[in-house]
């Protein structure tokens, strides 16, 4: 059973997870392009709007990694260990992050941009701030779900 979770808390993790962070990387320089382009003619927003729908419907199926990750957890007997309990903070910090700011200010991008309004750099600037810290704390759950420190379960 361990090994059945393990599969699909992984599994979720790469399908839900991974698209949401190249997804979110993307769409400050695809919102930049967008307003770019407006000044030319009617601004194509195809690819922003598919980009914050990528994250938001991604994000939503995200849920299953913490769900078969306790799960896993569980079977395992860890649900003790610090390195779990880090990872379990920094996942939860993450999922604050995209839902707070990475999402919402992607839906204000659209907007603006929508309504032909002008952009400032630090507008997507500060998107992509954001967006490169819910990434690093997305790395730093993956190595320590890699390396487990002080883990007795065996690497």
């Amino acid at each position: 059973m361990t090994k059945i979770l393990l599969t699909l808390h992984v599994l979720a993790a790469i399908v839900a997870v991974g698209p949401v962070t190249v997804a979110a990387s993307m769409f400050p320089p695809a919102a930049r392009n967008a307003h770019a382009a407006a000044a030319e003619g009617p601004a194509d927003l195809g690819t922003v709007r598919l980009l914050h729908r990528i994250c938001r419907v991604y994000a939503t199926m995200g849920l299953a990694v913490p769900v078969f990750g306790f799960a896993t957890a569980a079977v395992m007997g860890v649900l003790d260990s610090g390195w779990l309990t880090a990872s379990i903070a920094l996942t939860a910090a993450a999922a604050g992050v995209l839902v707070a700011f990475v999402l919402p200010r992607q839906g204000e991008l659209l907007e603006s941009l929508g309504a032909s309004k002008a952009l400032e750099r630090s507008d997507t600037v500060q998107l992509a701030m954001f967006t490169g810290v819910f990434n690093l704390l997305w790395a730093t759950v993956t190595i320590l779900m890699i390396v487990r420190p002080g883990s007795t379960t065996g690497a």
